[in-house]
């Protein structure tokens, strides 16, 4: 399977395995085919120092997988257990992955819950899924209204530790429970969901589930995906170890948890958007400074207009500089704009 799952651009995978021997051929299969693993197993927890001795050394190891979705009061037991594995090998981090906010102590709580988890486990990054993209009752699909505030609570906890963050994009059709629904992700809502977490800051981008994208042979999915992971490359340039500095958000609806543009930088002249507005990402990375505008509508084109000062270029999603004077321009559902200029 990891041949075809290098191929779409996926270069890590995360599985828990029945005992330590299937683990350590998995991790030597990944290493011929030039994948890392995030790997678990039993006896990762029963025989805490054997175990990571036996794995640290393997080459396709990129962390070990502790935990899914942990509840608060299981936090401290995962804090120590971590603690255990990085006082043998703090070379590969610990893996967790949080809940979304809407079940994790909501908009309200969901913040200082974050910062317990910060507090009590020492993690080299933040893991989350959050799937905005949904259908209640058999309705049309919506946008959960809980998603940008989630994003920025998450990448506000991981500015404030000076750690990255890992956000998910959903890949499989499924059902939640008996009220929503899961549909197969068009092209334009897997855009959607990977440049609005890499407007927010994600340096990891992870799709639920890799059986939605490959089982025996490629879904539908597995192109759209193949595709979208193309252009996440020709933009790492721009997005790898980028800090961002705002976030912003237009439209005639501002998303629950977030702010309209308070103050553009100087070069970005005049920016607006149709109604159904976008996320403004300003950024910044050695000597550049990049604006990120995302169409928030995964359906429909959005009207970008923006005046622009002449040493302004536009970054194309082939990775390549080129010219932009500014004007009318047209942003496909879900897509995304960056500009970019010299500090």
């Amino acid at each position: 399977k990891f041949p075809p799952m290098k191929e779409a651009g996926i270069n890590i995978y995360l599985g828990w395995y029945d005992n330590l021997s299937t683990t350590l051929q998995v991790l030597d299969e990944a290493e011929n085919a030039g994948v890392k693993i995030i790997a678990g197993c039993p006896e990762l927890k029963s025989n805490v120092i054997g175990t990571v001795e036996a794995m640290m050394g393997k080459p396709a190891l990129h962390s070990y997988y502790i935990d899914d979705e942990p509840e608060v009061t299981e936090l401290q037991e995962l804090g120590h257990w971590c603690s255990q594995i990085m006082a043998v090998d703090n070379r590969h981090p610990c893996y967790i992955n949080l809940y979304p906010n809407w079940a994790w102590g909501g908009i309200s709580g969901y913040a200082n819950n974050v910062k317990t988890y910060l507090d009590q486990v020492p993690v080299s990054y933040i893991s989350f899924d959050h799937y905005p993209i949904v259908s209640v009752d058999g309705a049309p699909t919506i946008i959960r209204p809980e998603w940008y505030s989630n994003l920025e609570d998450i990448s506000a906890a991981a500015r404030t530790k000076g750690i990255p963050f890992w956000a998910f994009v959903l890949a499989l059709s499924h059902n939640l429970d008996s009220r929503h629904f899961y549909p197969i992700p068009t092209e334009a809502e897997l855009r959607l969901q990977v440049f609005s977490n890499l407007a927010y800051g994600a340096q990891g981008i992870q799709y639920f589930t890799y059986w939605g994208i490959y089982h025996d042979a490629p879904t539908v999915v597995y192109d759209r995906i193949k595709n979208v992971n193309r252009e996440i490359r020709n933009l790492s340039s721009v997005f790898h170890h980028a800090n961002v500095i705002s976030v912003w958000h237009t439209g005639t609806k501002l998303p629950l948890g977030t702010r309209p543009i308070s103050e553009l930088p100087l070069q970005i002249q005049s920016l607006s958007t149709s109604d159904g507005g976008a996320v403004i990402s300003l950024l910044e990375k050695v000597d550049n400074h990049y604006l990120a505008v995302v169409n928030r509508d995964y359906q429909n084109p959005m009207t970008l207009t923006v005046q622009l000062d002449p040493v302004v270029k536009q970054v194309e999603k082939t990775g390549e500089v080129v010219a932009n004077h500014g004007g009318v321009m047209q942003v496909e559902a879900g897509d995304i704009v960056i500009f970019t200029w010299k500090k």
